[in-house]
């Protein structure tokens, strides 16, 4: 049968990139595998055990790739004995005969299962970070780029206190900078697993070292050092605890939540027709007509958000379930999970990259709603000129509830503009300040600090920049990501 006679994921075949796909590759992890017992033995070696040769090693090291034809054998191998890791020592044996009776030495399965998946985890959060960091550095210039220009900012979602667009990106930013900080900190925080034996205690290590427990210390020094991490959890049962994928999952979750967030304020605009996303000349459909634009691709975000933001709760409940030392329930579902949980990452990074760096905004649009709000937001200006000029305010506030009920029933009820400004205009109550009127209705006036704001935060020598600093050379050096389908 072909792929297209079987399921396959759309992470797979539509989302995700090929980077993070072969990161959890079927080859990638049997690769892993066998590099974990190379470095065993190696290190097993180094520390005197008599019976691995160097002869042993050298065949390891020739045969450490997995070939299609080690896929085959290993597959026959697993319906004999049921057990994967096992089908792949005697599929590894058959290539290094000299081997085979040392290979795996005084491990257990979980040697090589958890040991491989905290390569696995280290790996795609260092895919994971720069392409975050590239998002929030298109952000950021976009945030500069319009941090002047004047917007309704809204809450529960009526027109509130003007804001800027700059301002409103701003925001998103600073939620994205927090994801970057937590996937950071898990990041750094990740260790090995190492040799522990069957439920942690090395007691096999024990048997194979004589008691010599500096050996052991020093069999997980080499261990960790071989395969890139500072050290070994203190504590370990038959796994590394549950514990650290949770830690992982809340934080990529986290990140759905925020690209669900910002892609949805984008959908909002869009229907405003304030904001677009960026348009392809060759887009067609119904996102491609020229009365309306659909934000079909921050709804992939929203969707694939959607399924990532709740993926920890997996994560909590393997958690939650690993009964004292270790039971097998996490098996399959991690199987999914972690993979599924990075691919879902990526993708929505991808789709991030690919709307925040060309973002289309409609300025005049975005006036013309401003426009029709702004009348109501200036009456507390025109209540302080008025007091000037010996107005009762209270006598003023009056007039001004009288005349926004009325302009507002042409909005609401005729379908007409708001005339609150002619109305004060012909009102000889307002006559001391009708010469000052148009002038009060300037919208930068109504900005308050946005643009000092984001400039603190998204420019020259800001909390952004300094933090992206690390990550410059990637992001100058990285074409804005396609989206395949």
């Amino acid at each position: 049968m072909s792929s297209r006679d079987i399921y396959q994921t759309p992470l797979n075949s539509r989302y995700a990139s090929d980077e993070m796909k072969q990161i959890f590759s079927a080859r990638t992890r049997a690769n892993t595998w066998r590099k974990l017992w190379l470095w065993l033995a190696e290190a097993e070696h180094e520390l005197g055990i008599p019976n691995i040769t160097d002869e042993a090693l050298e065949q390891m090291r020739t045969n450490i790739n997995m070939t299609d034809e080690s896929f085959v054998v290993a597959a026959e191998e697993e319906k004999r004995r049921r057990h994967d890791v096992m089908a792949h020592v005697h599929a590894f044996g058959q290539l290094a005969p000299k081997a085979a009776g040392i290979i795996h030495l005084g491990a257990t399965s979980c040697y090589v299962t958890d040991n491989a998946d905290l390569i696995f985890l280290r790996d795609a959060l260092d895919v994971v970070l720069p392409k975050l960091a590239k998002v929030i550095n298109n952000l950021s210039k976009f945030a500069m780029q319009y941090k002047d220009l004047p917007t309704l900012g809204y809450t529960h979602y009526q027109p509130a206190q003007m804001i800027t667009v700059g301002k409103r990106a701003a925001q998103w930013v600073q939620e994205f900078m927090m994801d970057l900080e937590d996937i950071e900190l898990v990041r750094e925080a990740l260790k090995f697993r190492g040799a522990q034996g069957t439920t942690g205690t090395q007691a096999s290590f024990m048997e194979i070292f004589h008691g010599d427990q500096a050996k052991i210390d020093k069999l997980n020094e080499i261990l960790c050092k071989k395969a890139g991490f500072p050290s070994c959890y203190d504590i370990s049962t038959q796994t590394y605890t549950r514990k650290v994928d949770l830690r992982v999952a809340n934080a990529l979750s986290a990140l759905g939540a925020t690209a669900q967030r910002m892609a949805a304020d984008i959908r909002h605009l869009a229907s405003q027709k304030e904001m677009e996303e960026p348009f392809e000349k060759d887009q067609i459909g119904s996102s491609a007509m020229a009365y309306k634009r659909n934000p079909m691709r921050c709804e992939r975000i929203c969707a694939l958000g959607r399924k990532l933001g709740t993926v920890n709760a997996n994560f909590s409940a393997t958690f939650i379930n690993q009964w004292f030392e270790r039971t097998l329930d996490d098996s399959a579902i991690r199987r999914m999970d972690i993979p599924e949980m990075f691919l879902l990452a990526d993708s929505i990074l991808i789709g991030l990259d690919n709307v925040t760096n060309g973002l289309v905004v409609y300025p005049a649009r975005i006036n013309a709603h401003v426009m029709e709000e702004l009348p109501f937001m200036a009456t507390e200006n025109i209540l302080m000129k008025l007091a000037e000029h010996g107005v009762s305010r209270q006598e003023g506030h009056e007039e001004i509830r009288v005349l926004s009920h009325q302009a507002s029933a042409v909005v609401k009820q005729q379908g007409g503009k708001n005339d609150l400004v002619e109305r004060m205009k012909k009102s000889e109550f307002f006559k001391p300040v009708w010469d000052q009127i148009d002038a009060m209705l300037e919208p930068k006036l109504f900005i308050g600090r946005s643009p000092e704001i984001v400039d603190k935060f998204c420019g020259p020598n800001s909390v952004v920049e300094k933090k992206l600093a690390k990550y410059k050379s990637y992001i100058d050096n990285t074409a804005t990501a396609q989206l395949s389908v």
